[in-house]
């Protein structure tokens, strides 16, 4: 078991806002530098301050929270003569708060929304330091739930045993709790607190017959640095089953994410490798155990390419935007109805990127936000040009993401590219994944009924792909159900699959709303659709997703074909 030395501890920050984004951002400019505990109203608050009071450097205080607001929470605190030693800044975008907070004994104010990232950790360093008198006042040393290393001790002292020892050749291993919030929510947190102790009791046992470190990262992840082990699968197995003997009746679940030791290995990147493996097996239950590989590192270093050549890639042009047409099969022959516009990045370098590869990145990253607006903007101008080409306005749908719907500015963003481009809102449709609906639902639901409300068409996407509760779905403001195209490949060959397909068909009736099937391939299909009622097909039966200039084709095919009718 390596000992300890003595190094320079940390700061710790108590984050107090109702507003799961503005913890997240505030999150990511302080982690850095502070230990950081959160709490989401008034009440939380205080009793993190009371558990905390040794530790807690300063606190972050938002205004207008439910249970307990800022200004109870700074009346109590006066009234505490302990507590009233934490200096408290308030976050606000009201002018007039950031006076009355003065007055009830703020130290500072933060104004909303969020911006210069150097400002706001400018003005916690100084009111640490004043508070403080100039002396550094560490967090504690040790966890008090778990009794491993504080998170920001751990990395401090993973660091100098890298730099002083780098014979020991350590993996990083990260271990987190699936679903840990869930387990909270169902037995409370006092249980949450005991499985964290359980868990932090079994890896110090680990480690006494092993050398290496342990800390608590966050609230449920673990991170480790050991000796290289035979098998983690052993190990993860070791943790796992100290879990089921100690909650025999509660089902709790871990996943182990392992970066082996390399040459010119530095344990922060090791961290976020291991991190990384981890979050690929979240919620595999059969195999919860990911070991950072050579493929895993190709591809990292693809993603990190990615992301530095996004901005430029949208600035170049790069990324273009392609069209699938959507066909009315009701009619004879189909007729054409609609497109989907589709992203596509054709790279100076590494060639055509899949959407599959860049769009799950950018999400994850936050900055699918970017991409959407892009092609809603070439999506927009698109049909603009062809109403001035053909005479009429051919429908586009585009995505809309979870990340968007965040965007405070969403409705006034979309409005105006409709008027810049003089079109109807039935013109451009919103297509949101089912997913969506099923994380923080209330919010989408709120976001959606507006952008109805105003006259768009919402389309939902990839139906049957996630887990819609019929009640939920009677209550979704939509038009369109778009079926999931894994249902429509196997309608030709099983009865099941054909009889989930009919069962989805008369969902949309009883719910009067249109229904397009994604993913037709061959006639055989295309024929059970129509004779079961569908309106609206897209796939490679009539076309794959393909640029502005071929789609133009397709359109003039359409018109020769009305005319030839005509005659």
């Amino acid at each position: 078991m390596i000992k300890a030395g003595r190094i320079e501890r940390t700061k710790t920050v108590l984050v107090v806002d109702d507003q799961e984004i503005n913890r997240d951002f505030l999150e990511a400019i302080l982690e850095e530098q502070y230990a950081i505990l959160f709490a989401e109203n008034g009440q939380e608050a205080l009793e993190v301050m009371t558990a905390h009071r040794e530790e807690l450097s300063v606190i972050m205080l938002d205004l207008m929270m439910p249970v307990m607001n800022g200004f109870e929470v700074l009346q109590r605190v006066r009234e505490d003569e302990e507590l009233q030693k934490i200096p408290i800044i308030v976050l606000t975008a009201e002018r007039e708060a950031e006076l009355r907070a003065l007055q009830a004994g703020a130290a500072d104010f933060i104004t909303k929304p969020f911006d210069e990232i150097e400002v706001i950790l400018a003005r916690v360093g100084r009111i640490i330091e004043m508070s403080e008198g100039r002396k550094l006042i560490s967090a504690a040393e040790r966890d008090p739930l778990s009794g491993l290393y504080s998170r920001n001790f751990y990395l401090e002292y993973v660091s100098r045993l890298f730099r002083y020892h780098p014979e020991l050749h350590l993996d990083a291993v990260v271990l987190n709790i699936e679903q840990f919030h869930s387990v909270n929510a169902l037995h409370g947190r006092e249980f949450g607190d005991e499985v964290l102790r359980v868990i932090g009791s079994e890896v110090r046992a680990f480690l006494a017959e092993t050398e290496g470190i342990a800390g608590r990262m966050d609230g449920d992840r673990f991170g480790i640095f050991c000796r290289k082990q035979a098998d983690y699968a052993q190990v993860l197995k070791r943790f796992q089953q100290k879990l089921n003997e100690r909650f025999p009746d509660v089902n709790i679940h871990l996943r182990m994410g392992v970066c082996p030791w390399g040459e010119n290995a530095d344990p922060v990147t090791m961290t976020d490798r291991a991190r990384s493996a981890n979050s690929m097996v979240r919620r595999n239950y059969k195999n919860p155990l990911k070991i950072f590989d050579a493929e895993m590192q190709r591809r990292e270093l693809l993603h990190q390419r990615l992301l530095n050549d996004l901005n430029r890639a949208l600035e170049e042009k790069q990324i273009t935007v392609f069209y699938q047409p959507k066909y009315d099969i009701q009619s004879t022959p189909p007729r054409l109805s609609s497109a989907e516009a589709l992203v596509r990045w054709q790279h100076p370098e590494l060639g055509m990127i899949s959407p599959g590869v860049f769009v799950p990145l950018f999400e994850g990253n936050g900055l699918i936000g970017l991409i959407d607006n892009y092609v809603w903007a070439e999506a927009a101008r698109q049909v603009a040009r062809w109403r001035e080409q053909f005479g009429f306005a051919l429908p586009v749908s585009v995505n809309l993401s979870r990340s968007d719907m965040l965007d405070l500015h969403l409705e006034e963003r979309l409005v105006r590219l409709i008027e810049e481009n003089g079109l109807e809102y039935g013109d451009i449709k919103l297509e949101v994944t089912e997913s969506a609906y099923t994380d923080n639902a209330q919010m989408v639901l709120d976001v959606i009924r507006r952008l109805r409300d105003i006259g768009f068409e919402i389309e939902m996407d990839d139906f049957g792909s996630g887990y819609s509760s019929l009640n939920m779905l009677s209550e979704m403001p939509i038009d369109v159900l778009k079926l999931d195209m894994k249902f429509i490949s196997n309608i030709a060959v099983s009865e099941t699959a054909r009889r989930l397909v009919l069962l989805m068909l008369d969902i949309a009736r009883y719910l009067r709303v249109r229904v397009v099937a994604e993913g037709v391939e061959n006639g055989e299909q295309l024929q059970i659709l129509r004779d079961s009622g569908c309106e609206l097909v897209q796939g490679y039966y009539f076309s794959r997703p393909v640029p502005p200039q071929a789609f133009e084709e397709l359109i003039r095919k359409e018109l020769q074909t009305e005319r030839t009718e005509g005659k």
